[in-house]
Parts: structure tokens; C-alpha cells; sequence
């Protein structure tokens, strides 16, 4: 693959303890039918995973100049969508990354990340 792309997925925030048995069903299908139209496009996916809710992230600020880091208990900001999960993907160019992106099944919007090369620098 020339060129890897991180796709956010983006939704309200979610419970997964309040997600039915059937609706878990239906989304397992949904991604299933997405990594199965990656493969028949020729392109990989690289990674992903759906992410828990904002309620068990953490915020953390780095220490600067001899101050420890902060760190702070989510949920943080009074938004509305979150991003849920993510998929890394490698293709073979930015035209085949939006093709695939926009098949990412979800009830928000996805955001399209080409990855910084940084082994060449």
C-alpha cells in the first residue's frame, strides 16, 4: 500500500452496558460489510477499535517547565458528538481513502487523516 489514512469516527456520546444484543448484531455486520468492501477494493485495514465513552477517558496535560502533568477525569466538554472509534487503513491513494471513508457505517460523520510518514524525515 503507497499511503496509510486514520479514519475518526464521530457519533453522539454512547453506553455501550445500554446497546441491545441486536443492535450489536447490526453493527458488527455493518463494520463486517466495511472491512469486507476494503478487501474487495484492494486496499488493508491497519487497525481500529470502537472506543469506551468520554466518562472513562483521561485528559492529560504534560508537565512543563518542573510542574507535574495534570490529569483530569473525563467526561471533559459539553459537545455533542465524540469521536467513538477508528480505523487506520492503507491504500493506494487519496482518492481510494475517501471512496472507503465514506462507507464507514455510523449515525455521525467520519474524519479523514492522511499519516505523516515520519520514518523518512
Amino acid at each position: 500500500m503507497a499511503e496509510e489514512y486514520i479514519v475518526l469516527i464521530r457519533e453522539p456520546e454512547w453506553d455501550p452496558s445500554q446497546v441491545s444484543e441486536d443492535d450489536w448484531k447490526a453493527e458488527t455486520a455493518a463494520h463486517a460489510a466495511f472491512a469486507q468492501a476494503v478487501v474487495e477494493a484492494g486496499a488493508q485495514i491497519l487497525g481500529g477499535d470502537a472506543l469506551m465513552p468520554t466518562v472513562m477517558a483521561v485528559k492529560i496535560t504534560p508537565g512543563r517547565d518542573g510542574s507535574p502533568a495534570v490529569f483530569t477525569d473525563g467526561p471533559f466538554t459539553e459537545i455533542k458528538e465524540y469521536v467513538t472509534g477508528y480505523y487506520k487503513i492503507g491504500v493506494r491513494d487519496a482518492a481510494q481513502a475517501r471512496e472507503l471513508a465514506a462507507l464507514v457505517p455510523t449515525g455521525g460523520w467520519v474524519e479523514l487523516f492522511p499519516v505523516m510518514d515520519t520514518n523518512s524525515m
